[in-house]
């Protein structure tokens, strides 16, 4: 990124003191208030998403899950997301990015409410599927307001900063809302509390945003939506069952062979028809194509990351709820302190530096949690160096990331810009807990299934835990009383869990590090920002197009 220049006419989206008088007073404050509920809105649904992190231990003997049910309720969050997102950017572009936003925040108060009233894990699958839904609206449809109303590339990247400040904002308060809950012995409460929060979102929406739409003229892409959500759903269903069925039985492997198949149409398909729901042409682009790959391989590698943490203290060490909720404030809450210093780095260093330094710092976390964690040990000290590192990345990561990919994409397509790098964010949001309990349950059912094999426990022992294994898998047996019938291998789980988890770090560690060298010998320099007029369905009070400093007046 080049050394920025100022605007003249337009103050910065995310200007701090109040905001001047004059005439052009009533465009800058909605201008700001547009903002503000984009942020609101992004706040409460990545609440919504990052509930299930903290809330996996007690989700596991509340509900007595067994297999992948645990992880089901944190992917049947994700995918509503990641499959209907590209469709939502089309629907923002046509009908305008405040009404989506409106209408994901009432759906996601409806998913919480399900979830909240939930008598069973599958009726939890319900809510947080509902729940993806609303949020997969609200993500890209609020990152669209951004983009909408800021007219440099420099007030772009400051506003796209406090916007992915508040989305880690949400998983800083996830984990503290749902670890008090649960403690208390009501986590239901956490999820009520995302339903006032949704209709909060709506008030604030219409109190105090613009409308805003790109007006593109662009229509549904039928067959493109319907073979990359079966195709998407069919990979993501085999990549979960994988470890718990087997990898060769034929449900996996249809599932797998079928979704690649469908992806590949879904291509075939977005190269043919007059309004695709991506254009593909947009990865011609060097740096979006990296852009791109980082959001997908960088996020799988954070939130696998993230997901590994709340595995290991909740349903691996079963620890108090609230442990999660404080190690989450060093995951989530650099990216929302920093907000400041990352939009002052943005507008000054090369989006190559910030970027690679991002992803060092987190492959370093990943690593650290995968040489230095001891499953034995329930001490939080052994938690705070990886976590913070891991949380240092992700804030030099996820702003940059996000405000390269909108620069980069045409404005008319606002939408299609948002829900893009919406999309590949959150497909690598959804890979990080189905790929890394993947990794994480194969590693330790088999270090598990050999340690039982060779164990010399006692046979009126053995055999229990043989059979609880058989029939629960690692964590199963990991529940299981010390006095109980098979409770003597219970510590055999548990450090075959640490193992797999520990697996489960290293691969996210070589993903960020992976990412790190393809942004520091693929980025290339970006070029003159220029200044561009707001996309709204009516022009805001006194509305200009922006220009740079030094330039001269029309």
């Amino acid at each position: 990124m080049t050394t920025p220049t100022e605007d003249r006419t337009v103050s910065g989206p995310a200007a701090s003191g109040p905001t001047p008088a004059g005439p052009d007073a009533p465009r800058l404050t909605k201008i700001n208030g547009t903002i503000f509920a984009a942020a609101v809105a992004v706040l409460v649904a990545q609440l919504a998403n990052a509930l299930p992190g903290a809330l996996n231990g007690t989700f596991q003997q509340y509900f007595g899950t067994v297999g992948s049910q645990l992880t089901w309720i944190t992917a049947g969050f994700m995918i509503p997301v990641v499959v209907f997102e590209l469709t939502f950017g089309m629907l923002g572009d046509r009908f305008g990015y405040r009404r989506l936003t409106i209408i994901g925040a009432v759906v996601l108060a409806i998913g919480s409410l399900v979830c909240a009233l939930a008598p069973s894990v599958q009726m939890m699958w319900v809510g947080s599927a509902i729940n993806g839904l609303g949020a997969g609206a609200m993500y890209p449809a609020s990152l669209a307001l951004v983009a909408a109303v800021t007219v440099t590339p420099q007030q772009r990247a400051r506003a796209i900063a406090v916007w992915a400040g508040c989305l880690s904002a949400g998983g800083i308060v996830a984990p503290l809302l749902g670890g008090g809950f649960a403690q208390a012995g009501a986590w239901q409460w956490s999820y009520g509390v995302v339903v006032v929060l949704g209709l909060a979102v709506v008030a604030t929406c219409l109190a105090f945003s613009a409308e805003s739409t790109s007006q593109s003229g662009r229509r549904m892409d039928l067959w493109g939506q319907i073979t990359f959500a079966l195709g998407l759903i069919l990979v993501l269903f085999g990549l979960v069952q994988g470890p718990e069925s087997g990898w060769g039985t034929p449900s996996v492997m249809y599932s797998l062979v079928a979704g690649v198949i469908l992806l590949a149409v879904f291509v075939v398909i977005e190269t043919r028809v007059e309004h695709p729901l991506l254009k593909l042409s947009l990865f011609r682009n060097v740096n979006y194509s990296i852009t791109s790959i980082i959001a997908v391989v960088g996020m799988f590698a954070f939130l696998g990351i993230c997901f590994s943490f709340s595995m290991w203290l909740g349903p691996v060490q079963h620890q108090n709820p609230i442990n999660i909720g404080l190690l989450f404030l060093l995951l989530q809450g650099p990216a929302f302190v920093l907000i400041p210093l990352i939009s002052w780095l943005m507008t000054r260093v090369a989006d190559r530096w910030i970027l690679t330094a991002g992803l060092g710092l987190l492959a370093l976390g990943g690593l650290l949690g995968a040489t230095t964690l001891d499953a034995t040990d329930h001490s939080m000290g052994q938690f705070l160096l990886p976590a913070l590192f891991t949380g240092l990345g992700f804030a030099f990561t996820l702003s940059p990331m996000t405000a390269l990919a909108i620069n980069t994409v045409p404005r008319e397509l606002a939408g299609m810009a948002s829900a893009t790098t919406n999309l590949l964010r959150d497909l690598g949001f959804a890979l990080g807990p189905v790929l890394v309990g993947a990794v994480a349950l194969s590693g330790a059912a088999g270090q598990l299934g050999a340690s039982l094999a060779t164990s010399t426990l006692p046979a009126d022992q053995l055999g229990p835990a043989q059979g609880i294994f058989e029939a629960g898998g690692p964590f199963a047996l990991n529940s299981i009383p010390a006095d109980a019938p098979g409770g003597a291998a219970a510590e055999l789980a548990l450090q075959a869990l640490g193992s797999g988890f520990g697996t489960a770090f290293l691969v996210c560690a070589l993903a960020a590090a992976a990412s790190a060298l393809l942004v520091l010998f693929g980025l290339r320099s970006a070029p003159e920002p220029v200044a561009e007029q707001e996309l709204l369905t009516e022009p805001l009070p006194g509305a200009v197009t922006a220009r740079p400093e030094g330039a001269s007046a029309r």
